[in-house]
């Protein structure tokens, strides 16, 4: 079967991956000059799937409230005359009930866990390298919480991480998910790639994706770019953020909206004082990875429609707080600052399967999980592409 993908971030390029594993002939198209340069290039590097979490969750509109307020917040809402972003808004309030958010996370960790287990496959099968660590993830509590039983206390958190030393006096403890991974998504994506065209892909970089072209059947004829018509014989559609642009002309209304996220990425300074375990900071909803001989720092969400500007303040915000709990690990005159837009839905569920169109599939809307959730999401979607039930729900 002909295939066409649409989109070569993560989602889309690991999507390629096993629609070519499973015998289609795969075409990948993409607006940028290559693949992973959006949500993927630089995100916060977790594989977070013994602890994926929805945003939605009691107490968060409330304190979504107080944040209004704050330039630096964890989660902004920008009120914007935009009736999608009410609709997501309310959504996402509907959501925020201990029983929604229980199920959604239950999904989301079976989902992570299975994704999880095909990187690792997959690393095994290729040898693809790119900068990951098999350490698990150290989430740390830190300010007014109190202890729980179930949190390592600060000095077995230091003996996780020698790092965090100097911050013992205002850590509370910590949660540790030993079998998470961290690793560069927009390496694995580059390399992935490479992989994808030595096994047969063809990628079309450059191309601008207009729509598509329907039959009376329910079907899609071929998606129109500014310049072609490019036919398949299915098409899945993996545009994160700008997935909904392209479907809602075709009567498919998907719940999702884009999420601003930021990130700073500088070079080690003194590796004495640099975590090598990737870290959450639970209090300012800041990951931290180290990737190599680089720190990657990012957080923040940020609802501002389809705004992809570099806000510095909040940027500047992460690094006064990576400089107060680390203040010589890395050096901070070499930030680089980067936004990007993360598809978010108000589940935090992703949108993976079929659509009123027989040949049309979708793979988008991973959110802040994207990395976490992308090498299952692309197993599952070549596995209803072929006619295969998956062995997990999407």
């Amino acid at each position: 079967m002909r295939v066409a993908v649409l989109g070569a971030g993560v989602i889309g390029v690991t999507t390629a991956w096993y629609l070519r594993q499973a015998g289609h002939d795969v075409q990948v198209l993409d607006r940028r000059e290559g693949p992973g340069l959006e949500t993927s290039f630089a995100n916060g590097g977790q594989i977070s799937a013994d602890h994926a979490a929805p945003w939605a969750r009691p107490g968060v509109p409330l304190q979504a409230l107080k944040w209004l307020a704050h330039e630096d917040a964890p989660l902004l809402f920008r009120l914007r005359a935009d009736p999608a972003q009410w609709r997501w808004g309310l959504q996402f309030l509907h959501n925020c009930t201990a029983q929604r958010f229980a199920e959604n996370a239950a999904r989301l960790q079976r989902l992570g866990r299975y994704s999880r287990a095909q990187l690792q496959a997959l690393r095994l099968q290729t040898g693809l390298q790119y900068d990951q660590t098999s350490r698990g993830i150290l989430v740390l509590h830190t300010g007014g919480q109190p202890f729980e039983p179930d949190m390592k206390s600060p000095d077995e958190c230091i003996a996780l991480e020698p790092a965090i030393a100097p911050m013992k006096q205002q850590l509370v403890g910590g949660h540790m998910f030993p079998d998470d991974e961290s690793g560069d998504a927009y390496k694995f994506t580059a390399g992935l790639a490479k992989l994808c065209e030595g096994n047969g892909v063809k990628f079309e970089y450059g191309v601008s994706i207009e729509g598509f072209s329907t039959s009376k059947k329910n079907k899609i004829t071929a998606v129109r770019t500014r310049t072609a018509s490019i036919e398949a014989d299915a098409y899945v559609l993996a545009l994160g953020s700008y997935s909904p642009l392209l479907a809602r002309p075709l009567g498919i209304d998907l719940p999702i909206y884009p999420l601003k996220g930021y990130s700073v990425t500088m070079p080690v300074k003194n590796p004495a004082t640099a975590w090598t375990l990737s870290l959450s900071d639970d209090a300012h909803k800041l990951v931290l990875s180290r990737l190599g001989d680089r720190l990657r720092i990012a957080g923040t969400a940020e609802l501002n429609g389809y705004d992809t500007s570099i806000n510095k303040v909040r940027c500047e915000a992460i690094v006064k707080r990576v400089l107060t709990l680390f203040p010589d690990a890395g050096d901070a005159s070499k930030a680089q600052f980067w936004a990007g837009l993360r598809p978010a839905t108000p589940t935090n569920l992703p949108c993976i399967g079929f659509t009123k169109y027989a040949n049309l599939f979708l793979n988008t809307g991973h959110g802040t999980l994207g990395w976490t959730l992308a090498c299952g999401s692309g197993r599952i979607l070549a596995d209803l592409v072929s006619g295969r039930r998956p062995e997990v729900e999407g």
